[in-house]
């Protein structure tokens, strides 16, 4: 085998193709991944814009075997290993070469595509430069040819589209070289190592080997023998004395963050951490021959350790103020504050801050990132302005002056109080961060009612509760009726209240609240100990005015409590961050689906009236023309810019895929909820612990509720659903139940051993809404059905059964049907799970082997 280090469009010029054979996995990179590849690139592109000299970044290896060249043909490569980076890197210069196009530059377009994606002069699957394997062909080549299904909701779309998304931001925010760096940047600038095999290697061997490896040396390992290997002379008794020590106490993991953050603080803010052992090889070579000066780097690594511990276990911190603040800031929980929590701790403990005032400079880190959540601010960035944050605070201040006004400058987007009052009103808070933030922010807003007897948060088992429900009764509907405006629904009403703070609170008694009319909820939270709950008791009802009451108070208390930046005013210029997030979520809608105006405004906490006014004054907006009206139909008022050759938005959707009737109106199964874009921008929306399936086997009491719901609000359906219930049964699943009013039913089945449960199930059928729900989403992480083709084929069956539609571009949602169709259908049906469970079991049979 030979390998070289070659730049990316050496390694894919010239007629050659790369083949991906079927031994191989499909596409599976997700969007964590395609943003740490973004980020990078971002990352290389400002150095390159400034001048810096900018070594290329590697990426990893590509291993390649040579197949059969034809004469007249293209040289054919099998891509024995790195398929993932390769694809990841040909959909990223299609969405290059697309927004070159969209943005006016059909030059460069064409030359992306010439240098890069095909062969120019071959024809056939000889045309491509990349041939992915059988599963993501259709996917890719549709990309490459721009056809109208491309982007779909497989994962070769979800990064098509996450790249188009991204370069389309980076082109607002940057100057006018920025898309021409970035070409640049991936033409030249990311680095991979090719390994060539021979004629006559036998591949699947050598992939084989490539992936069942052992575990590697981390970096910190690295480092560790090389800097042992520099003390030849005291290398045992300083590794007795303080390596070992700090490594224990530590863990391989934490060394490695503490030998990270060690670069971090001290300016190093750009090293990645699968850089680390270079750069700090980089930093100690000089001191080569020098065991003292060896020894002393190390005595400072070891005291830098013990600070560190203090920021990972604040009960080891001696002030109390400080490790109140160190305890809030390890309950949020990530690793973000870390550079700048170790620069406060470093300055403590030399002298040049106190206790006090270095908790109150946390304090200010603690009411930034809080108030980042709230108004939902983009978190890009956020890592990268606390790795700085050592480097560039002022010494000529005290500790929490300088960390104010650091955070306050005027590219760090600390929200003022202005922002944060609206966005308690508006702002869906039950999606933002993930959930112990929420319950974080909850929390010390209860204890800011300063009970006289607090609640032990330690103990109480408290979560997120909303008191106008997620799915009300009809009776909650009547009285939204009368707070609408003019052409709005108490559907659409509810919606855009139902998860905003003021109608959130904290309480253990989830499943008795549900969705019981409000008059059942004040009896229970009258009994509550949280003093938040007791005022909401106190009110009479529970509609759009008590709900903006409410944010209103709880706005007042959040300014309180976690204060605001100097100036505390957003400059007039400055975008708010909702648009950034309508067209983030735009751009993730899968080809062959709509959305509304609605669903849109509750997603950003907005209304359709400035939606649509944004959106009919920015039509170039990526996906503007896939925001219809509620009924499904275009907008009046929207029109292309002058100019524009687009057909109409109607024929362009048509072409997509998404199917109108006579009258005009978008089919409704294609329809993406508030609750959908929210997922697929990666939102944590996941149902309630309590809601989801649990293998508790069969409850009686549950079992009898859900048929009575069944029976009471879907009579004609209620013996097909009790028929297929029991011919699951019979095929050696189980039934489980949901917690809430609404007694949801799931059937079960565990697909795994004695030893390792292994549960699937393939759908959840509620009663009183009447919607089946098919739960890709729970499918797309568990085998078999993490493969998207298995999801694929189990909504071909499915959609095979008249009155069952679920679009494709819902392969990662939960699409739903009817429960009527039960009714009349109930062999297909039968069928459908039958075969479900024959292919669980062949995977079952597969992972014993």
């Amino acid at each position: 085998m030979r390998a070289q280090e070659i730049a990316f469009l050496k390694l894919v010029q010239g007629d050659k193709q790369f083949q991906v054979p079927l031994y191989q996995r499909t596409y599976s990179w997700g969007r964590e991944q395609l943003k740490r590849l973004w980020e990078d690139v971002g990352e290389l592109a400002d150095q390159h814009m400034s001048g810096e000299t900018t070594a290329p970044h590697f990426l990893g290896s590509v291993v390649l075997a040579p197949g059969q060249i034809q004469a007249g043909g293209v040289q054919r490569w099998l891509v024995v290993d790195g398929q993932q980076r390769l694809t990841t890197l040909m959909l990223a210069f299609t969405a290059l070469r697309d927004h070159l196009k969209e943005s006016g530059d059909s030059r460069a377009a064409d030359r992306v595509h010439r240098q890069v994606l095909v062969n120019e002069f071959h024809e056939g699957p000889d045309h491509y430069r990349l041939l992915p394997t059988q599963a993501d062909r259709e996917a890719y080549t549709a990309c490459v040819q721009s056809r109208a299904e491309a982007g779909g909701g497989d994962n070769i779309g979800v990064a098509y589209r996450f790249f188009r998304g991204a370069l389309a931001e980076g082109h607002e925010a940057g100057d006018e070289r920025w898309t021409t760096t970035v070409e640049t940047v991936l033409k030249d600038l990311l680095s991979i190592v090719e390994i060539t095999a021979e004629p006559g290697d036998n591949v699947y061997r050598i992939f084989e080997s490539i992936n069942n490896t052992g575990v590697g040396l981390s970096q910190s390992d690295l480092l560790r023998n090389y800097v042992f290997m520099l003390l030849p002379k005291r290398g045992e008794r300083i590794y007795q004395e303080l390596w070992l020590p700090m490594q224990q106490s530590l863990g391989p993991k934490n060394l490695e963050l503490l030998v990270w953050l060690d670069l971090v603080v001290r300016g190093h803010y750009k090293t990645k951490q699968s850089e680390i052992y270079r750069e700090q090889q980089k930093r100690l070579q000089p001191l080569t021959g020098d065991e003292d000066a060896l020894q002393r780097e190390i005595e400072q690594l070891a005291e830098r350790s013990r600070r560190f511990l203090r920021i990972v276990d604040p009960a080891r911190e001696q002030s109390s103020a400080l490790r109140a603040v160190l305890e809030r800031l390890a309950s949020w929980g990530g690793q973000t504050h870390y550079p700048l929590a170790l620069h406060l701790l470093d300055l403590l403990d030399a002298g040049t801050t106190t206790p006090e005032d270095a908790a109150r400079a946390l304090g200010y880190v603690e009411s930034y990132l809080v108030r980042r959540l709230i108004c939902q601010t983009p978190t890009s960035n956020l890592n990268r302005i606390f790795m700085e944050a050592p480097k560039e605070l002022e010494t000529d201040r005290s500790a929490a002056e300088a960390v104010r006004r650091f955070l306050s400058g005027r590219r760090r987007r600390w929200p003022s109080n202005e922002e944060v009052r609206e966005a308690i009103r508006t702002k869906p808070f039950y999606w933002s961060g993930r959930p112990p933030q929420r319950n974080h922010i909850l929390r010390r807003l209860e204890e800011s009612y300063l009970a006289s007897e607090p609640v032990d948060f330690a103990k109480a088992s408290l979560s997120v509760e909303h008191v106008l429900p997620q799915r009300p009764a009809p009776a909650w509907f009547d009285l939204l009726a009368d707070e609408t405006e003019p052409g709005q629904t108490p559907q659409e009403l509810h919606d855009l209240l139902v998860h905003t703070l003021g109608n959130l609170t904290l309480t253990g008694d989830n499943a008795k609240l549900s969705n019981h009319p409000f008059e059942r909820k004040q009896q229970i939270l009258d009994s509550s100990a949280l003093r938040m709950n007791l005022e909401i008791s106190s009110a009479q009802r529970w509609g759009k005015t008590e709900i903006l009451d409410r944010a209103d108070r709880l706005a007042d208390r959040a300014v309180e409590l976690w204060p605001g930046p100097i100036g505390g005013v957003r400059p007039a210029d400055e975008e708010s961050p909702g648009w950034a997030e309508l067209r983030a979520a735009l751009v993730a809608m899968p080809t062959g689906t709509w959305t509304t105006y609605g669903d849109v405004a509750e997603l950003i906490g907005s209304h359709p009236v400035p939606v649509g006014a944004y959106l009919g004054a920015n039509t170039a907006v990526i996906g503007a023309y896939r925001v219809l009206t509620v009924e499904g139909k275009v907008s009046p008022a929207f029109r292309w810019a002058d100019g524009s050759d687009r057909p109409p938005p109607q024929e362009l959707l048509t072409s997509e895929g998404v199917r109108f009737d006579s009258l005009g109106r978008a089919h409704h199964s294609q329809r993406l909820s508030a609750t959908e874009l929210a997922t697929l921008l990666g939102k944590d929306v996941a149902q309630q612990t309590a809601q989801d399936p649990l293998p508790e086997g069969e409850d009686a009491a549950a079992s009898e509720r859900f048929r009575s719901q069944l029976r009471g609000n879907w009579p004609d359906a209620y013996g097909g659903v009790v028929a297929v219930l029991d011919f699951w049964r019979r095929q050696g699943g189980h039934v489980t139940y949901g917690r809430h009013e609404e007694t949801s039913c799931f059937p079960m089945l565990d697909a795994g051993t004695g030893r390792r449960p292994h549960l699937v199930w393939p759908v959840g059928i509620y009663p009183v809404s009447g919607t089946v729900e098919v739960v890709f989403q729970y499918l797309k992480t568990r085998s078999p059905f993490d493969d998207m083709e298995q999801r694929r084929e189990l909504l071909t069956r499915l959609n095979k059964i008249d009155g069952i539609q679920l679009p494709e571009a819902k392969l990662e949602l939960r699409p739903s049907f009817p429960v009527r169709v039960f009714t009349e259908h109930v062999e297909e049906i039968c069928e459908v799970l039958d075969w479900f469970v024959h292919t669980a079991a062949l995977d079952l049979a597969r992972r014993d082997d």
